[in-house]
């Protein structure tokens, strides 16, 4: 990538003070009630890594801890195959993860069955971090994971044509939206792109979908007191316009197997003019290696609702240690440096992923790179969260199986609305 040696020499930096930081914590990690013991190689269980710098930012971190390495474990690269074998390894209570690189919504559920380490609150400062991300971390007032990154949805759309089309403004609402697509597909390079296409696959993306399009229509699938209630005339507006998209052809009938990765090569391909997606593509559409077709003429906007700009649904991941880890003072070290300003900073400029520290969304120099970051700030700080309960596994598959009944048509809007209503119902007390 061309941003690499800047990258490298951002996280080179740290390796110098790394040294340093690695003895002094370990003085306080004594034996008293939420410390963390025990020093020496430890594993991190996370997703694929599809840039490459997540093994960077460990080698760095090797290179100053010899005795105290960090061997990283890829999991799936879906969500729901990492959960899966995260949950597998605890139910287990086996050793082999230290850290646990966690989706948001996984917090509550793993603390609850007490599969993670509670983290001292005095050795974390999260004073600098996103708000919203800090919640991510904590259950029942503890603290159990630190916020490595977070994600807000965001429109990406083909500016080039759009200025073509000599439409100057992007989208705010679906039919906005819609009728862009009506008047792009006039363009002889746009006649046979598809026109919108997001994570509709049944997998916890289309749970992130569908919770969107509710609420960006004044609709929630839980409620601010935590009882279900998404069988509203909202929600059936709001999950109605992706049903009727499928239906009218505005969503091709392949982006219902689109997975985050399917969409990112079909938007790259020119096959897309609007892809609700993550930050993380940004820099990957926008690669000139021969990567992306679309590279410089793409933008990105907040996501789309039904009368005004949408909400996204808060994404993100944190760092948790396993509570049948060994080393669990390394691993603290770690998820230190891994989330502190620093690496987050080069993480970034890398990637493209969002950070949690606040600060890095205001740098003049960073908003000139990604001009991006102001939409996405705003994106995040007015996130929804998905469910946060002990049950979310069932939950988010009961959202997945209405929702995908409802754009595939096997049932209708109203019947799907409100089988998942009873049985949200029955999940969450």
């Amino acid at each position: 990538m061309r941003r690499t040696p800047l990258v490298g020499g951002l996280i080179a930096g740290l390796a110098l003070t790394l040294v340093a930081c690695g003895s002094s914590s370990t003085t306080k990690t004594t034996t008293t009630t939420g410390t963390l013991a025990g020093r020496g190689p430890i594993t991190f269980a996370t997703g694929k890594d599809l840039s490459g710098n997540m093994q960077h930012q460990v080698d760095v971190w090797n290179a100053a801890h010899p005795s105290e390495k960090v061997t990283i474990t890829e999991l799936p690269a879906d969500a729901d195959g990492q959960r899966q074998q995260m949950i597998q390894n605890a139910t287990t209570k086996s050793d082999a993860y230290t850290i646990l690189n966690l989706d948001v919504v996984w917090t509550s559920e793993f603390a609850a069955h007490q599969w993670l380490a509670q983290l001292p609150q005095s050795q974390f400062d999260l004073s600098g971090f996103l708000k919203p991300t800090i919640s991510t971390g904590q259950y029942r007032g503890k603290l159990y994971a630190i916020p490595s990154a977070s994600d807000g949805g965001l429109l990406y759309y083909r500016k080039d044509l759009m200025d073509k089309a000599g439409i100057t403004t992007p989208p705010a609402t679906w039919a906005e939206m819609f009728a862009d697509c009506d008047k792009l597909k006039k363009l002889p390079e746009a006649a046979t792109a598809g026109c919108y296409a997001g994570q509709l696959d049944k997998y916890e993306g289309l749970t992130v979908n569908a919770s969107e399009a509710i609420n960006g229509a004044g609709g929630v699938v839980v409620d601010d007191s935590g009882k279900p209630n998404v069988n509203t005339p909202a929600a059936k507006a709001g999950l109605d316009v992706l049903v009727q998209a499928v239906q009218k052809g505005y969503i091709p009938k392949a982006a219902l197997t689109y997975k985050e990765e399917d969409g990112r090569l079909a938007f790259q391909a020119g096959k897309l003019l609007f892809h609700r997606q993550w930050p993380y593509q940004y820099s990957l559409a926008n690669k000139t290696d021969g990567s992306s077709k679309v590279a410089g003429k793409f933008a990105v906007a907040p996501l789309p609702g039904l009368s005004g700009p949408g909400a996204s649904t808060l994404g993100g991941h944190d760092l948790a240690i396993s509570a049948f880890a060994k080393n669990k003072a390394t691993a603290a070290d770690f998820i230190k440096y891994f989330t502190g300003e620093a690496t987050q900073r080069a993480n970034l400029i890398a990637t493209s992923q969002a950070p949690t520290i606040a600060s890095l969304y205001d740098d003049p120099a960073l908003v000139k790179q990604f001009p991006y970051l102001t939409a996405l700030k705003a994106s995040i700080l007015n996130a929804k969260s998905r469910p946060l309960v002990v049950q979310y596994g069932d939950v988010t598959a009961a959202i997945q199986e209405a929702a995908y009944a409802a754009i595939a048509g096997t049932k209708t809007t109203d019947q799907a609305l409100t089988d998942l209503q009873t049985k949200l119902s029955a999940l969450i007390k």
